[in-house]
């Protein structure tokens, strides 16, 4: 299964990315014990800002970009994460979503996280990311993480709260990821052609 995590964090490290692996983790280990095996393929967005950039200005993305699109593309699951600026997405995230194709992550699961320096800014998960990508039909995991300064303290107890949601969600993202394939393959066998009345294969 391939499974594509994009992660939009300025810095270097980020704790978008930080939250990224930790993601990532957790739904590859939760594949891997359900018998699949999984291709991860990790995108850092700072590193194709100026792919980003030309392709909204000259409409057709270079050889990088075109690959990280054509991976998301053929990604079964895909994990989403980015800073919260000014209560929302990060400009470079939803320019990178804006150069995707409109259909790219129809039906597709995505699991959605973010990362702040105050608690407060988790409320940008509920009202900008999921509402954005309901926009795109993905399908989108229920839990979405979002991790704050002080969570990654690990004498605090907020630390403990953050693993248990980034073990939820990454059970959640696996088991959509892994209903996928047989999801298809019993669509196809109930319908293997259209049909028209009295049974009759449709022409026209």
């Amino acid at each position: 299964m391939k499974l594509v995590v994009i992660s939009a964090g300025l810095s270097l490290p980020s704790s978008s990315r930080l939250l990224a692996d930790r993601l990532t983790d957790t739904t590859r280990r939760q594949l891997t014990a359900d018998g699949h095996d999984v291709d991860v393929h990790v995108v850092e967005l700072r590193d194709l800002a100026a792919d980003i950039a030309h392709v909204m200005v000259a409409g057709f993305p270079g050889p990088e970009l075109s690959d990280v699109l054509e991976a998301v593309e053929e990604a079964d699951g895909v994990i989403a994460v980015s800073p919260v600026f000014a209560a929302s997405y990060s400009g470079l995230f939803k320019s990178f979503v804006d150069v995707l194709d409109n259909t790219t992550l129809a039906g597709k699961p995505v699991l959605l996280a973010a990362t702040g320096g105050t608690a407060r800014h988790s409320l940008a998960l509920e009202h900008a990311l999921r509402p954005l990508f309901a926009y795109l039909r993905a399908t989108v995991v229920p839990t979405a993480v979002y991790a704050a300064s002080e969570d990654w303290d690990t004498a605090g107890g907020s630390a403990d709260a953050l693993a248990d949601s980034v073990a939820l969600a990454g059970r959640e993202l696996a088991a959509l990821m892994g209903a996928r394939p047989a999801t298809t393959e019993s669509v196809e066998r109930q319908l293997p052609a259209l049909t028209g009345p009295c049974g009759q294969e449709a022409s026209g």
